[in-house]
C-alpha cells in the first residue's frame, strides 16, 4: 500500500509537499491508530520518515525520490515544520521522529507483535531489543542480522525474514540505502510495515546519546548531535540546513501567485 492507497483507506487527506516528497500531515495519536489498523487489517505500507537532510538527498538522487513515492513519509524534525509553515502557513500537527515515535507506537500497541530488527552493529542491535523488550514487554523483538552484510549475503537475510514475518520490519541503516534496500528487497511476503528507522538502534542501544529533555523541546537536538559528532555532521546541519531551506523558498516561489495581469 502507497501513501496515496493509505490517504484514501483511512481517511487522511493532508498531505504537504515538501520539496517534491509528500508527507502526511497528522498528530501524534492519529499516526499510532494508523499503524495499528494497518498492522490489524495486515495491509503492507512502507514507512519512513521526512527531515531536512532526507528531503535535500531525495532532491538531488532521483531514485531515492522515487523510492519515497511508495512509501509512508512522516514528518521529521524542526526543519520540515518550518518549510510546512513557509509553503503551507502552519507546521506539522507533530514532530513525528522516528526516534520518539517508534517506541511510543510500540508500546501503545496492546496487540502482541513480532517486531524484527535489522541494520547497526549486532552489538547494538542486540542491546536495542532489550532496551525494547522492557518498555513494550507485550511483543516479540528478533534480531536478524546486523546492517554491515555484503550482497552475497542479501538473499539469506530477506528468507530469514520471510520466515519470520514480522509485523513489524525496523530497518536501521542510515538513508538513503534503508529506504532503497526495502524498496528492492521487501514486499507483503516479508512483513507488514517495514520502518525505516535511521539511527534509531543506536539511540536505544546508548551508544549515541540523546541529546538533554530540554534541547529536544526547544527542537534543538540536531545541535546537540552536531555537537557530540561534528566531524561527521557538520556538512549535513551547517551546510545542508541553509541549504534546505534555500530549496523551500524557491519551491514556495515557483508556487507564488502570478501578478495581476496573469490574471486577466
Amino acid at each position: 500500500m502507497n501513501m496515496h492507497a493509505a490517504r484514501s483507506a483511512f481517511g487522511f487527506d493532508t498531505l504537504k509537499r515538501i520539496l517534491g516528497i509528500s508527507v502526511l500531515a497528522i498528530r501524534w495519536d492519529e499516526a499510532i491508530a494508523l499503524l495499528s489498523r494497518l498492522i490489524a487489517e495486515r495491509r503492507f505500507a512502507k514507512v519512513s520518515f521526512l527531515n531536512a537532510h532526507n528531503a535535500n538527498l531525495a532532491y538531488s538522487d532521483p531514485v531515492f525520490a522515487e523510492a519515497l513515492d511508495d512509501f509512508l513519509v512522516l514528518p521529521d524534525g524542526v526543519g520540515v515544520d518550518i518549510a510546512a509553515k513557509l509553503l503551507y502557513g502552519a507546521p506539522f500537527p507533530d514532530n513525528l521522529n522516528g526516534t520518539d515515535f517508534i517506541p511510543a507506537f510500540l508500546q501503545a500497541s496492546t496487540r502482541p507483535l513480532t517486531v524484527a530488527l535489522l541494520g547497526a552493529t549486532r552489538v547494538n542491535a542486540e542491546a536495542a531489543s532489550v532496551k525494547l523488550s522492557a518498555l513494550a514487554v507485550q511483543h516479540k523483538f528478533v534480531v536478524v542480522h546486523d546492517g554491515y552484510f555484503s550482497p552475497a549475503e542479501e538473499p539469506a537475510i530477506v528468507e530469514r525474514i520471510a520466515r519470520l514475518r514480522p509485523d513489524v520490519l525496523l530497518v536501521a541503516m542510515g538513508v538513503p540505502r534503508q529506504e532503497l534496500w526495502i524498496a528492492r528487497h521487501i514486499d507483503a511476503r516479508h512483513c507488514t510495515l517495514p520502518i525505516a528507522v535511521g539511527a534509531l538502534l543506536d539511540f536505544l542501544s546508548g551508544t549515541v546519546p540523546r541529546a538533554p529533555l530540554w534541547m529536544r523541546r526547544l527542537r534543538l537536538e540536531w545541535l546537540y548531535r552536531l555537537w557530540i559528532e561534528p566531524g561527521r555532521l557538520w556538512r549535513r546541519y551547517v551546510v545542508g540546513n541553509p541549504l534546505f531551506l534555500w530549496r523551500v523558498f524557491k519551491q514556495k516561489l515557483a508556487h507564488a501567485p502570478r501578478p495581476a495581469e496573469a490574471r486577466r
